[in-house]
Formats: structure tokens, C-alpha cells, sequence
């Protein structure tokens, strides 16, 4: 290779990095790091953050006996989020995979924008229940949070970044039980130095604590009336990895189940 051939790939090398510099910072400046993306769900509980324009998620969510969950949402704008999800029991094991009765669905709209004084507010619906899915009852271990509204204030702390939710909602999963209760829940987030945050819900399960069926039967899935104390640390691993260990049922509200334990992989990008 000639030394002139040589200098103009170098040449042409480093205005072709240039370009590429001044594109990635020109991205930054206008959509902001992933880092800065809030968070769409605590443990099982939403919050009034949506997904921005043009981004969407992938994730995986692991729990007991061998159970799976797979995810997808997408930002249509800065308000809208759209969703899926499917699973079913047995996939991580060596017993015949039980999938679950259906595709799941979810949407959320940010009806208000979040302001100084004001939370953001975000309505909407999700078909996606959590644990096993039972045939004869018709319903997810945990109920889905079926249509709600939520609200969400952001606060910063010293290096802290945290965020206080509360909201209502009404599930679908009603019919075996008949519980047709409005839900309430609240929760906290926050995020520690960039990389580590800690999220915590409490589910009053207003819509989850039967004893027995309308015939007078035990029902399986009685609540003790102590609600649902859920908690997870999210190990932010890159901007576009997030790794998160759920522990749940920590206030023993189920009777005859232990604490809850399940891992969720969630990956974050933007097209």
C-alpha cells in the first residue's frame, strides 16, 4: 500500500468517526440517555411512566415452579405505551410445558404530564396476572390489575433519583369469586448512584380476600386480609440491561404460600 493510498483511509477514517461522534452526540442531546427512561412497573404494580417515542422493551420474567413470562412494549409516542406478553409454567423444567389460557395485553396513556406540584397521571389496562395460571378458577395466582389509574411524583435526593405511586383499580378476574372490590396501591422507587435502584409496592388486595367461593367452598387463592408487601432490587447492569431479583408476599398474606421469590430481565432500546 502506498503511503498516499495510506493517508487518505486514514483521512477518510477519521472524518468517518467524526461523523459518527457527532451523530451519537447529537442523539444523546435530543432523546437523552436510556439511564433516564422511568420506571414503567414497580414489582406487579404500575406507575404513571410510559416508554418515549420510538423506544421499546424486551424482557423475560422467571418465578416458581419453573414458570416464564415474555414481554414486549413500545413507546407509539411520549404518552402512549402498548404491550404484549405470554407464558406459562413448566418451561424451565423437565415436565411438559402448561402455557398459559392467552396473549396478554396491556396500554397505558399519560393523561398528565408530570409538574412542579402536580404528579403525572397515567390510565390504563393490563391483562396480565402473575404466578400460575389456574383453569378451574379461571385467574392468575395474582390477579392482573385489569383497568386503573395511577399517579407518580418524582423527587431527587443528594444522588438519588425516587419516585412516590399510588393508584386504584379494578381487576377482571372476578367471576369464580365474585370479589368485584376496588383495588388500591401505592409504592416507592429509587435509584442509587445510576446503576442500582430499589422498588417497593403495597398491594391492599381489596379484590383478593375470600375465604370461600359463593357455593361455600375453600377457596384456594384466600387472601388473609393483609395485603401484598412486594419489594425488588434492580441492578441497572448497562444503559440497555436492567437485571432484577422480585421478593414477594413478604406480609404472608396468602395462606398456605411461603415468600415469593423470581428474577426479570428486561432489555431497553430505541429504533
Amino acid at each position: 500500500m502506498t503511503r498516499t493510498l495510506r493517508n487518505i483511509l486514514i483521512v477518510g477514517l477519521a472524518g468517518f468517526l467524526g461523523r459518527f461522534a457527532t451523530a451519537q452526540e447529537e442523539l444523546v442531546a435530543t432523546s437523552g440517555s436510556l439511564f433516564d427512561v422511568p420506571p414503567r412497573q414497580l414489582v406487579d404494580m404500575p406507575t404513571a411512566g410510559t416508554l418515549p417515542r420510538a423506544h421499546f422493551d424486551i424482557g423475560l420474567r422467571l418465578y416458581p415452579n419453573g414458570g416464564s413470562i415474555g414481554y414486549t412494549n413500545i413507546g407509539l409516542s411520549n404518552r402512549l405505551m402498548l404491550g404484549i406478553s405470554y407464558g406459562g409454567d413448566n418451561i424451565i423444567s423437565n415436565r411438559d410445558p402448561n402455557w398459559n389460557k392467552r396473549i396478554e395485553f396491556n396500554i397505558k396513556f399519560r393523561v398528565i404530564d408530570e409538574m412542579e406540584y402536580f404528579p403525572a397521571v397515567t390510565a390504563g389496562f393490563s391483562s396480565q396476572g402473575y404466578g400460575a395460571w389456574n383453569e378451574d378458577f379461571d385467574r392468575y395466582t395474582f390477579k392482573s390489575r385489569g383497568f386503573y389509574v395511577v399517579a407518580s411524583r418524582s423527587f431527587y435526593f443528594y444522588q438519588w433519583t425516587a419516585g412516590w405511586h399510588g393508584g386504584a383499580s379494578y381487576s377482571l378476574e372476578n367471576d369464580i369469586d365474585k370479589d368485584k372490590d376496588m383495588d388500591f396501591f401505592v409504592g416507592f422507587d429509587a435509584t442509587f448512584r445510576y446503576n442500582l435502584a430499589l422498588l417497593m409496592e403495597y398491594d391492599v388486595a381489596l379484590n383478593d380476600d375470600k375465604s370461600r367461593l359463593p357455593d361455600g367452598t375453600d377457596y384456594i387463592f384466600a387472601g388473609k386480609g393483609r395485603g401484598y408487601f412486594n419489594m425488588s432490587v434492580k441492578w441497572l447492569f448497562t444503559e440497555n440491561l436492567e437485571l432484577e431479583a422480585l421478593i414477594k408476599n413478604l406480609s404472608g398474606n396468602r395462606r398456605g404460600e411461603k415468600i415469593t421469590r423470581e428474577i426479570r430481565i428486561t432489555y431497553i432500546d430505541m429504533f
